[in-house]
């Protein structure tokens, strides 16, 4: 993982790719989840999910995103934006691997609502 203040060669692309997989994941569970859900309130789950001083950070951080990115010296590697964008590029990433956003959503799944368990929003 590489974070942009460690080298223009970096993780920033996947991270917006990875932002774009989470919130689809999160909009099609809610709708799976409750088809009537209204739209502010499934625009307030995504919100909710993409807060870089929440859960994406809370999640990166168990995941110890932290210890293995590439920071710059003046960077902070537990700063959440850094935590954030490096889980976010990992999503990304497995969609570019997979060829398939749906993969990347199925796991960002199994990590939010836990091994063997569908995605809780």
């Amino acid at each position: 993982m590489t974070h942009a203040s460690f080298s223009g060669e970096n993780n920033k692309a996947l991270s917006i790719l990875g932002a774009s997989v989470i919130e689809t994941s999160v909009a099609l569970q809610s709708l799976i989840k409750d088809v009537d859900i209204s739209a502010k309130d499934l625009n307030n789950r995504i919100a909710e999910v993409s807060k870089v001083e929440s859960s994406c950070t809370a999640d990166g951080t168990r995941l110890g995103l932290q210890k293995i990115v590439r920071v710059s010296p003046k960077t902070d590697a537990t700063a959440p934006a850094v935590i954030c964008g490096a889980f976010r590029a990992i999503f990304g990433a497995i969609a570019v691997d997979t060829g398939c956003s749906d993969e990347a959503g199925r796991i960002f799944g199994k990590i939010r609502g836990g091994i063997g368990r569908a995605m809780t929003v």
